[in-house]
Parts: C-alpha cells; sequence; structure tokens
C-alpha cells in the first residue's frame, strides 16, 4: 500500500501532459484524484480514462488564478470528497514573447498569475487542513528555468518558475514540523504542449531525447508514495543527452520585436 492509497489528490493542468499522467498514475495507486484544468471537454476525457481503469475521478474545470474559482472548487471537493491530502500544482503557462526588451505587461503578469500567484491560492487554501491533520502533501512542478533561465522560456517563465521555487522552500522550512511535505520538481526541457507555442516549436524527433510528460509524473509518484516521515524536497528530471538549442536562443530573441528594430548582439 502507498501513500496515496485512499488519499483524495488535486492536481492542476490535469488535462494533458503532466498533470494527465500524474493523475493516472496517483488514481491506480488508490487516490480520489480531483482534475483541474480550463477545458471541461478534456478533463471529462481523463476522468473517463481514470475511471475505465477502475479509479476515481472528479473534473471540475477552474480558472485557478480568480481566488472565488479556487474556492468553489475546494468547497465543492470537500462536500463530495473530503479535505485534500495531496496537491499537484502542475498548471504552467509560458508567454509568446521571451526577451524582456519586448514582452508586454499583460503577458507578464498572466505568467506569474497561472505558474506563481495560482500556486499561492491552491496552498493557501488547502493549508489549514493539512495543518490540522499534521499531514499533507504539496507538489509544485518548478522548471530547470529556475535554476537556469534563458530565452527557451523567456523572462516572464524562469521569473515565476524561481519565485514558485522560493515558495515550496518556504513552506518546507516553516510547515515541515508540523507534518508538511513541500515538494519541488524541477523538470528540464520536456516533451509537452507548452513547446507547441514556442517561438521555433522543437521537430518530432528533438522532442522524442526531452523528458516525456509520464517521466516527471513518475518522479511525482515516488515523492508522494514514500512514507511520510520522508519528503524529497527537490527533484531534478533532466534528459540524458543536452540538445543544441543555439539557433532556439536566436529565434527567441527576435521574437515579438517590433519590425523595424535593429538587431542586438
Amino acid at each position: 500500500m502507498t501513500t496515496s492509497s485512499g488519499a483524495i489528490a488535486l492536481i492542476t493542468g490535469a488535462g494533458s501532459g503532466m498533470g494527465l499522467e500524474t493523475a493516472r498514475l496517483l488514481a491506480r495507486d488508490g487516490a480520489a484524484v480531483v482534475l483541474i484544468g480550463r477545458r471541461q471537454e478534456a478533463l471529462d476525457s481523463v476522468a473517463d480514462t481514470i475511471r475505465a481503469e477502475g479509479g476515481t475521478a472528479l473534473a471540475l474545470a477552474a480558472d485557478i488564478t480568480r481566488a472565488d474559482d479556487v474556492t468553489r472548487v475546494l468547497d465543492r471537493v470537500r462536500n463530495e470528497l473530503g479535505p485534500v491530502d495531496i496537491l499537484v500544482n502542475n498548471a504552467g503557462s509560458a508567454s509568446a514573447v521571451l526577451n524582456p526588451q519586448w514582452l508586454p505587461h499583460d503577458e507578464w503578469r498572466q505568467v506569474l498569475e497561472v505558474n506563481l500567484t495560482a500556486v499561492f491560492q491552491l496552498t493557501q487554501a488547502v493549508l489549514p487542513d493539512m495543518l490540522d491533520r499534521g499531514a499533507g502533501t504539496i507538489v509544485t512542478v518548478s522548471s530547470l528555468a529556475a535554476v537556469n533561465p534563458n530565452l527557451l522560456g523567456g523572462a516572464a517563465y524562469g521569473a515565476a518558475k524561481a519565485g514558485v521555487r522560493n515558495f515550496m522552500t518556504f513552506l518546507h522550512n516553516t510547515f515541515r514540523n508540523q507534518g508538511l511535505r513541500a515538494i519541488t520538481v524541477l523538470p528540464g526541457e520536456a516533451d509537452t504542449p507548452i513547446l507547441d507555442n514556442r517561438a521555433r516549436p522543437p521537430a518530432p524527433e528533438e522532442r522524442a531525447g526531452m523528458v516525456q510528460p509520464e517521466d516527471v509524473a513518475e518522479a511525482i509518484r515516488l515523492a508522494v508514495a514514500l512514507p511520510q516521515r520522508v519528503v524529497l524536497q527537490e527533484i531534478v528530471v533532466a534528459p540524458t543527452r543536452q540538445r543544441d538549442v543555439s539557433a532556439d536562443l536566436e529565434i527567441s530573441r527576435r521574437a515579438g520585436a517590433p519590425a523595424d528594430t535593429a538587431p542586438h548582439a
């Protein structure tokens, strides 16, 4: 029996990629999974798959950047299933413009809202129940862009992922002796739908060598399944082979630049 057996796990960004694979693995381990995302149709499809595999799933479309949506979701989960035991903050967003010279302010704010503010709001919502029970697990998918930011992810994405890593370390340092496990997962370049929005979307053969969504899901599963007495505070999940990204960086440098702007070295 694993730690997730009988637990209630809430996963954001559960309609595709890492969130989908994480939800399937935790459901197979016996957790009742709550699927959160923007598109109800995609969530329903994931829920159907999980139920077909013998699992329990509740699909709730929500905008996690809105505090009232977070409250609505948590109230329904408590009423139908009970308090959340495991929170997986997986939802992510990147800007179309990567270079801070051209980055629109609204894109900056939107990336920080999804990757950082939403994590804070969800954490604040589940924290009282976890601290009251003296046990709980919060996993947040950050990125190696938090450690080595560059034009692949962009200025806003790197800043947001560094901020959420800092927040998770704060939770670890502040609440570990009250039974809270705060875990940060830092994937390297991963083959997820977010790549489709890059200035130069990688080719299929390039994606094949990247971290796959199921790889990150397995890391999350391991961290969650370990006994409550153990916390994997940070997990780096990186590709074994490092691809040449020099062309990507140059294209990303110019994305969003005004047409009459001369390139800078």
